[in-house]
């Protein structure tokens, strides 16, 4: 069984989704878990459970004063910092000649900028510590997909600045790993035309979409003890669907 108590974890993009289900699966396995969103109002006291488990911060992770004191306050609290999941992200979906350049600049800041900002905001602290795990959401998208081209740019970005903090890092004792979704079942897939969501899960090879749970059950096994010697990856959680096409 994994375990994850004593461990000190922050995590971007926390209130709904899958950041949710990272958050409330560390804290049932025993974490303090620092639970970042820049939606306000993004957390209530019941949460995710006890609040002696848990604490919700409001802020954007493009803002370094914000994530400078999240850092402070959490070492001021727990002195330590085990676990970055850096879950945040956005898309604005458009075909190449239609996508504006406002919204290519903007997934490229929130999906790519925001961790490496967040990563360097807590890499100093594992590194005193000798110990730390890291774990980037990636998405399948990484691969290529229609109409995704800035989302896709930042995704596979954000693996080669996955595997090469894995080196840079590895003598510290950190890892760092990427999780790729596929499509999953939250508030995003839910709100697509029926047609389409219908025609997204005909092309999964399971005949199904995932759950949240399935990526929180990915993210928490690579911060764990059990992960130690596996660094620079990109696990896939999509049910196959990378393996290739599907015909229908």
């Amino acid at each position: 069984m994994i375990d994850l108590k004593g461990r000190v974890a922050l995590v971007t993009g926390a209130a709904q989704g899958i950041g949710a289900a990272i958050v409330q699966q560390m804290v049932e396995l025993g974490a303090f878990v620092a639970a970042v969103d820049v939606r306000p109002g993004s957390f209530k006291e019941s949460h995710f459970g006890s609040l002696a488990q848990w604490k919700g911060y409001e802020g954007d992770i493009l803002d370094r004063n914000f994530l400078g004191g999240v850092v402070s306050d959490l070492l001021s609290q727990r002195g330590r910092i085990d676990i970055l999941v850096n879950n945040a992200g956005i898309i604005r979906d458009q075909f190449l000649t239609k996508l504006t350049e406002e919204d290519w600049d903007r997934v490229i800041e929130v999906n790519l900028k925001g961790p490496f900002l967040c990563c360097q905001a807590v890499v100093p602290k594992m590194r005193e510590q000798k110990s730390g795990k890291i774990v980037n959401m990636i998405s399948r998208s990484w691969l290529g997909n229609i109409g995704q081209s800035n989302y896709a740019a930042s995704k596979g970005g954000l693996v080669s600045l996955t595997r090469t903090l894995a080196l840079e890092l590895a003598r510290d004792g950190i890892q760092v790993n990427g999780v790729a979704p596929g499509p999953i079942d939250t508030p995003m897939t839910r709100g697509m035309p029926e047609k389409a969501r219908e025609r997204l899960i005909q092309m999964q090879p399971g005949g199904r979409i995932g759950k949240p749970e399935d990526i929180s059950a990915a993210v928490t096994f690579l911060c764990s003890d059990r992960a130690d010697f596996i660094t620079g990856q990109i696990l896939h959680v999509d049910g196959g669907k990378s393996c290739g096409i599907l015909s229908l």
